[in-house]
């Protein structure tokens, strides 16, 4: 069944393969992103003749996700699946990030969810149903050294999906999560670093471990031709295609020997979940209505 679908941040990484493979499979997709006739212009071109309706979007700005998702709603003619994917990494020892540099990470990869999601459901809930897809990463369920600002964000993000799974399965609207490893993308050459260098010296040779880290796992990279982003975009097609019934909660991506641990875990806190919600009689809430 053809889908109407919105995807943020399509200009690279994992939106513009989620792109081209939803529209291969005969969905309708509103591929919003920033500098549409800038710097991105020739994706949005790319996507465009590939059938695509290019919406620009900013989700740090509240007026250009309402006006974006309307311009989708109208061009497709209706809204059944929003991708969460716009976000930004950042690399560097935590204590350097300032305040500042928390408010702009938070912005893009938390409070810009929010706006979308804010603009698309008032739709989805009238319509009696709705998928929202949040793209997490396994670095939203543990804890590495280096990317602290970006780790906070996934986990607020996990949070809020968990949170939207509860309060709007009545309203036939599922929330989802997918959480990809780290992956050979754009997103990876544009990451935030922090803006206070004065710290540095105080770090002593403890401050050439991040780029010893970052230069060992482009390595690992390079030897796991399996570690493929167009893996994310199948998986994300393949999570719209599946059923409501049978889609579940969290779909790890990984081909690097996180899989099974990081599942292993999603297992034990799904079915701690299940436990607290019977507990309270809530059980009902995790199941999206059909």
């Amino acid at each position: 069944m053809t889908k109407k679908i919105l995807i943020t941040g399509a200009s690279g990484g994992f939106g513009r393969l989620a792109v081209l493979t939803l529209l291969a499979k005969g969905h309708k997709v509103a591929a919003t992103m920033r500098n549409t006739h800038g710097r991105n212009q020739e994706i949005a071109t790319e996507l465009r003749n590939a059938g695509a309706s290019i919406i620009e979007m900013d989700v740090t700005d509240t007026e250009s996700v309402n006006r974006g998702v309307q311009q989708a709603l109208d061009a497709m003619g209706g809204l059944d699946v929003v991708v969460n994917n716009a976000g930004r990494g950042v690399s560097g020892m935590q204590e350097h990030f300032t305040p500042e540099d928390f408010k702009e990470i938070m912005d893009i990869n938390v409070i810009g969810v929010q706006r979308v999601n804010r603009a698309a459901l008032p739709f989805m809930r009238k319509q009696g149903n709705g998928l929202l897809i949040h793209i997490s990463s396994l670095l939203g369920r543990i804890a590495l050294p280096f990317y602290g600002p970006y780790q906070s964000t996934k986990w607020a993000v996990e949070a809020m999906a968990e949170n939207y799974r509860v309060e709007l399965s009545g309203f036939g609207v599922q929330s989802t999560i997918i959480e990809p490893g780290g992956y050979p993308t754009t997103f990876m050459t544009s990451l935030m670093t922090p803006s206070d260098t004065s710290r540095n010296e105080s770090y002593g040779d403890f401050m050439n471990v991040p780029a010893m880290a970052a230069a060992g796992f482009e390595e690992q990279l390079k030897n796991t031709p399996e570690q493929n982003p167009q893996k994310v975009a199948d998986a994300i097609a393949n999570l719209i295609d599946t059923p409501a019934n049978q889609r579940p909660f969290r779909t790890i991506v990984d081909f690097m020997g996180w899989r099974d641990g990081i599942q292993n875990y999603n297992d034990q806190f799904e079915q701690l979940t299940q436990g607290i919600y019977s507990a309270f009689g809530m059980e009902n809430m995790l199941t999206v209505k059909s």
